[in-house]
């Protein structure tokens, strides 16, 4: 990727948005009901996707980089489709979506009351804690429209850390190396104490999905390092 500007991104963005286009929507008559542990974790994680990410566009366009601002509308544009795809998924296992949950209400308020660097470094929390769920989701589903729709969901996600990471790099490049180790560790405590409590809240959809609370954490945890390592 472009090491100074977005353009790369940009055509990265597209690349996919054109893929998603040729390639259609997954037959969604083929969805069977979710069992009802795996049902709940979705739907949680259904309302966490479907932000409108108005205030993360606004503040990266008062960032005065218009590449950078076109790439975070894209970006936005994807989770919301992801929001979709998840909705679609429950409503052809004959579930709704939910219209709200406590963690993701917690998530949108400390990132609309910090400013562009911080907002991504909690959205990187979320991010980071999604790709390991998207993939549990893709290995254990219990039916191919689940496996499917994790995995689209999933690919999309494995390109959004590291181009978060990749402004976030820039963004801490002004601080000291010891502010930037700070930052990065502070980071990644955050993602443990989160990752902990999601652990908790989806322990009977992860057990289910052959993961299980302990191994998911170790696992999301031991993945930051190198996250750490990039956004320095």
């Amino acid at each position: 990727m472009d090491s100074t500007g977005y353009g790369d991104w940009i055509r990265d963005f597209e690349t996919a948005r054109r893929e998603r286009a040729g390639q259609g929507d997954p037959d969604w008559r083929t969805g069977v009901p979710l069992h009802p542990a795996i049902r709940r974790s979705v739907q949680r994680f259904q309302v966490g996707e479907d932000g409108d990410g108005a205030e993360l566009i606004t503040k990266a366009e008062a960032a005065g980089d218009a590449e950078y601002a076109s790439a975070v509308r894209m970006f936005v544009a994807e989770e919301r489709n992801h929001a979709r795809l998840l909705a679609l998924l429950l409503a052809s296992g004959g579930a709704p979506t939910i219209g709200s949950h406590w963690s993701d209400r917690i998530f949108v308020t400390l990132r609309r009351a910090l400013g562009l660097r911080l907002e991504l470094l909690v959205l990187m929390i979320a991010e980071v804690v999604a790709l390991r769920y998207y993939r549990a989701l893709r290995d254990g589903g219990e039916d191919a429209l689940t496996r499917e729709v994790a995995g689209r969901v999933l690919a999309d996600e494995e390109r959004h850390v590291p181009f978060h990471c990749h402004r976030l790099r820039r963004a801490l490049r002004p601080l000291p190396a010891p502010a930037r180790v700070l930052v990065t560790s502070g980071w990644r405590a955050a993602l443990a104490a989160a990752c902990l409590v999601v652990a908790v809240d989806h322990g009977p959809a992860l057990r289910r999905l052959g993961v299980g609370r302990g191994r998911f954490a170790v696992e999301v945890v031991r993945s930051s390092g190198p996250i750490a390592a990039s956004m320095r």
